[in-house]
């Protein structure tokens, strides 16, 4: 098992659909293939599993995050290379989970870009569609704002790219900034 010097938390942010559920368990599994300690917190299963009581306003949406990036970091602090798969909408919410992980760890924000448009035609979910019938509020893109990050460290444009090729990006990214200790 491959230890990170001081881990990482990569955070992955962008549109529902975007691909950062994807995106963010390849990165999990190939990492873990490769004998690093790896794990991804989902905004699904967390939803799920850790905080279901959740909401979806600015406010709860930010409480959220922050009690994500507390066990992100937890996480990270102890060599484990921390992928987080978040919507995460909002410019000052990230800020603050950025400023929460980098307390004790490293924090690095990729930014899954990818049109609302593009979005709503894969809705892998379903989501957009109830959404735009009514039956979802401060749905992101819909009738919730998404602020594009303004200093991501990565861009991954999945409209553009084949989720391949954004996949071989991430990856080569991440092993960039990995130091492993033996």
């Amino acid at each position: 098992m491959k230890f990170v010097k001081n881990g990482a938390v990569i955070w992955l942010t962008g549109l529902p659909g975007s691909g950062k559920t994807t995106l963010g368990k390849m990165l999990r599994d190939k990492l873990k293939e490769e004998g690093y300690r790896s794990e991804i917190i989902d905004g699904d299963w967390f939803r799920k599993h850790i905080d279901d009581q959740a909401g979806f306003t600015r406010e709860e949406r930010t409480k959220h995050l922050v009690r994500v990036s507390h066990i992100a970091k937890l996480l990270a602090r102890n060599g484990v290379i921390t992928i987080c798969s978040f919507v995460s909408p909002y410019e000052e919410a990230r800020k603050m989970v950025k400023s929460i992980i980098e307390e004790d760890t490293a924090f690095y924000l990729v930014y899954l870009k990818c049109p609302v448009e593009e979005c709503i035609k894969r809705d892998p979910k379903g989501l957009y569609k109830k959404a735009l019938n009514g039956y979802i509020k401060n749905f992101t893109g819909i009738d919730d704002v998404y602020e594009e990050p303004s200093d991501p460290d990565l861009v991954l444009d999945t409209s553009k790219r084949g989720l391949q090729e954004n996949f071989d990006a991430l990856y080569r990214f991440v092993k960039n900034i990995v130091e492993v200790v033996l």
